[in-house]
């Protein structure tokens, strides 16, 4: 009923949207839309297609316009403002400042600065531990050499 509506009236429905048509998310990325897009676009070609050949390529081109505007990210942004969608996320704030009762979360830790530290962030601190203490033995050295700093100082200290 709707793709007769379509083939009839040579336009979309104001209400379905490109993603609609593409049977896609706003937040698709470019990969998903031009998967998408292939597929559909050689389910619904004139020569492939077992729609009668006006419907088809009404469908056809209505795939087109749409892979047209959402594969160029300039009409793309342009197109997501016409319709609503913002690509930025606000952050709204809780109602009652504590954390939804409902809170799961995937990950083992709960706060991600709660983990054990990895091989690669272990030798990282032992590096810049190895490398403080070489700078402080580094400055006595030359207090030394300098006459700067006598033995009888530091065995004070």
């Amino acid at each position: 009923m709707a793709g007769d509506r379509t083939a009839q009236s040579g336009s979309l429905d104001p209400k379905m949207t490109y993603y609609d048509l593409l049977g896609l998310h706003p937040s698709a990325d470019v990969i998903e839309i031009r998967r998408q897009y292939r597929e559909l676009s050689k389910a619904y070609h004139p020569d492939t297609t077992e729609l009668p050949l006006p419907i088809a390529t009404v469908k056809f081109q209505e795939l087109n316009q749409a892979y047209a505007v959402l594969s160029n990210p300039d009409r793309r942004e342009q197109y997501d403002l016409s319709i609503g969608y913002s690509r930025w996320t606000v952050v709204q704030p809780w109602q009652n400042l504590q954390p939804p009762s409902s809170f799961e979360s995937s990950n083992l830790y709960l706060d991600p600065t709660d983990r054990p530290l990895s091989g690669g962030e272990l030798f990282a601190l032992f590096t810049l531990g190895l490398s403080f203490v070489g700078c402080l033995a580094l400055v006595l050295v030359v207090g030394i050499l300098r006459g700067e700093i006598s033995l009888t100082q530091i065995a004070g200290l």
